[in-house]
């Protein structure tokens, strides 16, 4: 990683050039505290460790800094899992003397005996001793990201007393948190919210040394580097960073620190980019498809119009003007006019956007962004919803149903522990709808929760336990076959029996003689039999129609009688 990183010492300044410090104070301050916790995503009872420490930096927000090392073989990843482990982990611990996991040093301190690792009963109190006492420095830092993750950070070391080695060593740590992966303990499996990981030692394994440690010495530098998309696969999300700045006075025995002012800066004055495709994902529902996408300004300037391309399937282009206003990474949600699908197994849709305010985006890089779906489930309008909430999340889940419009059509909320509940959805006519669920924690369901969803006629089944933050269930309900083509209602066709094993009759009534066809579709809207066409004379006729062959189901039969369509739905039973 050395060669990514580019940096400049600028000279050291006396007391007599204080009037060069901006972000440090000078006068004397006590220690802050660095606690370094040493864990592994196969360790059982670091998550009670991380709790502790979190507890620890909840009490004192701006006087503590956790940084969690993944490292020793409890932090070896097998098979898919993610590798957390950083070049720098192994060495910190091997100068402690840890024993078990989870172990953590605060400030790197010998509190007693022959090593700095502690376990996390002790953390509490070493803490606040640390705390107590005072510094022979400040630390003050500003750090600037831009979006294409250019990171500037400034550190200012000011001596409020004589250090008592001749040198000592800067420090400077980039940390992620909210990262999502596996954890032994805890509670949720693969959902793991792992806060404050190192990801990277900016200065080296040991920092940069600081010669001039006398009382009234102003150290200054600043730091460039470029954070990469990821490390060991693991993405970098530059928005969940943190840059720290800390002490030495050598390897050991860190001094005080401080959690750098992050501010995130655009590296271009004109960029625009789709910061999501919301729909379609994963997948969509037959007919025509209006795509709606979340326009990010990722530009200085303030963004007031743009062109949009887009397209499904590498068919006909179309263009949409877009013109609104949006300031740096401000977006929008917009709905595109819809065109014309004919889904096939695996759809792509392709989506340009360019000319921010008339001109020439300077990073075309992000212009471009695709997504593949298949076809949504089709299903009947009669679903079932039952939801169970878990033991421990009552209050953290909700759930929405919205209509093809986009119209929340249907909600549900502030449930309590344990609650269980069971609802018809409100569908009264065919249409593409999508029913969302969410957890504002998170983490998902707690205990044995789940939701299920299910049809009259069980074609549709829908049961999950899985849940993080958000989770979408496209489907489309009503009578498939009104997309192939134009049904008309008429109550004077009757099928029975119905449900049916075998065999069953549609009666039906004609006012003159008239040409008949009878079509059967399943609900994937797929022809499954097609019939004949016959002449019937006027009044009452009947039509046997042998279904032995079918698989059980729903089906949708459609009695064409001169070029007109009457459908009903059947139930087969096996």
């Amino acid at each position: 990683m050395r060669n990514l990183l580019l940096f400049s010492l600028f000279s050291l300044f006396t007391v007599g050039q204080i009037s060069a410090q901006t972000i440090v104070g000078t006068t004397p301050e006590n220690k802050n505290v660095v606690l370094e916790e040493f864990t592994g995503i196969h360790c059982t009872f670091c998550p009670d460790g991380h709790t502790i420490a979190q507890g620890i930096q909840d009490q004192h927000p701006s006087d503590v800094i956790l940084i969690n090392i993944h490292q020793g073989s409890f932090a070896t990843p097998s098979g898919s899992e993610p590798d957390f482990r950083t070049p720098w982990g192994d060495a910190i611990a091997n100068q402690t003397g840890l024993t078990g996991y989870p172990s953590g040093t605060v400030n790197r301190h010998l509190f007693s005996g022959s090593n700095t690792a502690m376990n996390r009963g002790s953390w509490s109190s070493a803490a606040n001793l640390i705390l107590g006492q005072a510094s022979f420095l400040n630390v003050g830092s500003e750090a600037f990201c831009t979006n294409e993750g250019e990171l500037t950070v400034n550190v200012e070391v000011y001596y409020t007393g004589d250090s008592p080695t001749a040198s000592n060593f800067l420090n400077v740590a980039i940390l992620q948190s909210n990262i999502t992966g596996p954890q032994t303990g805890g509670g949720v499996g693969n959902n793991y919210q792992h806060m404050h990981m190192l990801r990277h030692l900016i200065t080296g394994q040991w920092g940069e040394e600081i010669t001039e440690t006398s009382e009234g010495t102003l150290f200054t530098t600043t730091l460039t580097y470029q954070i990469p998309a990821e490390y060991n696969d693991v993405p970098v999300i530059l928005e969940d960073l943190d840059i720290v700045a800390f002490v030495s006075e050598s390897h050991q025995e860190i001094i005080s620190g401080i959690k750098a002012d992050l501010t995130f800066e655009a590296a271009h004055d004109y960029d625009v980019t789709i910061g999501e495709i919301v729909y379609p994902t994963e997948e969509a529902c037959i007919g025509d498809i209006a795509p709606q996408v979340k326009l990010l300004n990722l530009g200085a300037n303030d963004l007031t119009s743009a062109s949009i391309e887009y397209s499904i399937n590498g068919g006909e282009s179309h263009t949409y003007e877009w013109t609104g206003n949006l300031e740096y990474t401000d977006t929008e949600i917009i709905s595109l006019p819809a065109i014309g699908l004919d889904m096939e197994e695996n759809n792509e849709f392709e989506i340009t956007i360019s000319n921010p305010n008339g001109l020439e985006d300077q990073n075309p890089s992000n212009n471009t962004s695709t997504t593949e779906f298949t076809e949504a489930v089709q299903t009947s309008k009669t679903i079932q919803m039952q939801l169970y909430v878990g033991s421990a999340s009552g209050n953290q889940i909700s759930w929405d149903l919205k209509d093809g419009n986009g119209d929340i059509i249907a909600e549900g909320h502030d449930y309590s522990n344990n609650d269980l509940i069971t609802e018809m959805l409100p569908i009264t006519s065919t249409d593409c709808y999508v029913f969302s669920i969410y957890d504002v924690a998170g983490d998902g369901f707690s205990g044995n929760g789940y939701l299920k969803m299910k049809d009259d006629g069980l074609l549709f089944k829908y049961i999950t336990t899985e849940l993080e933050d958000h989770l979408d269930i496209v489907f489309f309900a009503g009578d498939p076959t009104s997309t192939i083509t134009n049904t008309i209602k008429n109550h004077d066709v009757a099928i029975f029996p119905n449900p049916t094993y075998s065999k069953t009759t549609m009666s039906f009534f004609l006012e003159e003689p008239s040409n008949i066809k009878v079509n059967i579709y399943n609900t994937l809207g797929s022809l499954v039999m097609e019939s004949s066409n016959r002449i019937y004379k006027e009044g009452e006729q009947s039509w046997e129609l042998d279904t032995q062959n079918f698989d059980e189901g729903i089906y949708f039969v459609n009695l064409i009688i001169n070029n007109k369509v009457i459908t009903k739905k059947i139930f087969i039973l096996k």
